[in-house]
């Protein structure tokens, strides 16, 4: 192949990829079609703090485990951001038992629908 066609063919690809990309929304979960996009945001990011808790303190998933109260394989999933059989409030009392203070506010928008976020 010639570097003429070699560079077309680079170019070609470049603009198939630009039209296939689209900007994100800022919640994965919901570019993906998934259902209650926002609730699983929120579980990921409350994941994400109960596996930076374990890893900030060294210990291992036995350990965590009898900490939180479940088995190691379930402290497994949680490592690899798999929630899905946690609910928000088990996730939240998961960082109570790790120490952690826990706080829901509650207050008006300025949107037509209101958000859930993680303040860390």
């Amino acid at each position: 192949m010639t570097r003429k066609a070699k560079r077309t063919v680079g170019m070609k690809r470049a603009a198939a990829a630009k039209r296939i990309m689209e900007e994100s929304s800022g919640n994965v979960f919901a570019d993906l079609g998934l259902p209650h996009p926002e609730q699983e945001l929120l579980k990921a990011k409350l994941t994400l703090q109960i596996y930076g808790l374990i890893k900030q303190r060294g210990i291992t998933q036995t350990e965590a485990g009898k900490i939180l109260g479940i088995k190691q394989p379930h402290v497994s999933a949680l490592m690899r951001n798999r929630s899905g059989v946690f609910s928000v409030e088990r996730l939240m009392e998961f960082l109570t038992a790790l120490g952690q203070d826990v706080q829901i506010t509650v207050r008006p928008t300025r949107k037509s629908h209101g958000e859930v976020s993680v303040v860390a």
